[in-house]
């Protein structure tokens, strides 16, 4: 039978931990880096078009949002983790099956280019969130936003390309939202507020 102090100094180390656990959204933004990446290498070897791509960035974007909700307050919790991760699953096998079905994409068509460059700068967003969250440079609360902009621009490319073709004047849009985006995430590392670590 445990005493009342030490049933008390459990029940604190349990909140103290389940705090530490919650508040790292760290490996899910990885999660994020990879997601694209296998996109944009897909869209690089011609195993997924302009429109598959398009399907895949619409489901980034939800996830994305997801993110963006869960860490609102500033906390990641076991639930939201696991709904996170439960979607991340989807998104993946959806990024294998758009790889591996019979349609094939044109690598060196311009349209082609233009969802890669878009892709590749979306890698590179994220990997800038991912890396003021682990430095402290970001706050969950921050990097919140910074995610629900991440879904802002994911459903730019996924409206551009979902014909099949991103034009010039969509890509214009595009650069646009990821320029504003990017803006976003220096101030938010480079403000005042930080994350003891």
């Amino acid at each position: 039978m445990l005493t009342k102090s030490q049933t008390l100094a459990a029940i604190f180390g349990s909140v103290i931990a389940a705090s530490v656990f919650a508040a790292d959204p760290a490996p899910e933004i990885q999660r994020n880096v990879n997601q694209q990446q296998r996109i944009e290498q897909g869209l690089k070897s011609g195993e997924l078009n302009t429109k598959e791509a398009a399907r895949l960035e619409k489901g980034e974007a939800r996830i994305d949002r997801m993110e963006q909700k869960a860490l609102s307050d500033g906390k990641l919790s076991p639930a939201e983790k696991a709904r996170i991760e439960h979607a991340q699953n989807a998104e993946s096998r959806a990024i294998y099956k758009e790889k591996h079905d019979a349609q094939k994409g044109n690598p060196n068509s311009a349209s082609s280019q233009r969802m890669q460059a878009d892709v590749q700068r979306n890698i590179n967003q994220e990997k800038r969130i991912e890396q003021g969250v682990q430095s402290g440079a970001l706050t969950n609360k921050e990097a919140a936003k910074l995610e629900g902009g991440q879904a802002r621009v994911d459903r730019k490319e996924a409206r551009a390309g979902a014909d099949g073709h991103v034009g010039a004047g969509e890509q214009r849009r595009i650069q646009g939202a990821e320029n504003r985006q990017s803006k976003r995430i220096h101030n938010k590392k480079h403000n005042e507020k930080t994350v003891e670590k």
